[in-house]
């Protein structure tokens, strides 16, 4: 399910009052590929639920340039929220997903290996929370940048 702020509060406060680990990640998720899916399946093994938080096309934009995305906001939280192991999408507007972490409050905060707890802002408040911080190596050979270089 595609879901507003307000809305994926409240379900994460059901879900947690009810005992369940809610896990969160975020990320453009432009072009999604095999590493993507691999790096969503094992977060989604860590907890009971899995929150993605999508960076809107204007996020995208500040962040990876003009030309991206390739795939508008909706369109990749309707891939995303399609795979049987993510259970929810937010798309927020932020460069970083702070303002989300920070309202959701997940158990977990999982982020692929190219980041460290110590360059990851977002961990620092899931830590201060008393959640855990999960980085999950990625599969070697897969990158959207790499995939839209191919396809020029």
């Amino acid at each position: 399910m595609i879901l507003d702020l307000n809305d994926a509060k409240t379900l994460v406060s059901i879900l947690q009052k009810s005992g369940k680990q809610v896990v969160f990640t975020n990320g453009c998720f432009d072009i999604l590929h095999r590493g993507h899916v691999d790096y969503l399946e094992k977060a989604r093994k860590l907890g009971d639920f899995l929150i993605i938080g999508v960076n809107s096309d204007s996020s995208v934009k500040k962040l990876k340039g003009e030309s991206r995305p390739i795939n508008n906001e909706n369109d990749r939280a309707f891939v995303l929220d399609a795979l049987k192991c993510v259970d929810a999408a937010v798309i927020f507007s932020e460069n970083t997903a702070e303002r989300l972490v920070s309202e959701l409050k997940p158990d977990i905060y999982a982020k692929g290996g190219d980041y460290t707890i110590d360059t990851l802002p977002e961990g620092q408040i899931v830590l201060k929370n008393g959640g855990k911080v999960e980085i999950i190596p990625f599969v070697d050979g897969y990158s959207t940048t790499k995939t839209i270089e191919r396809m020029k």
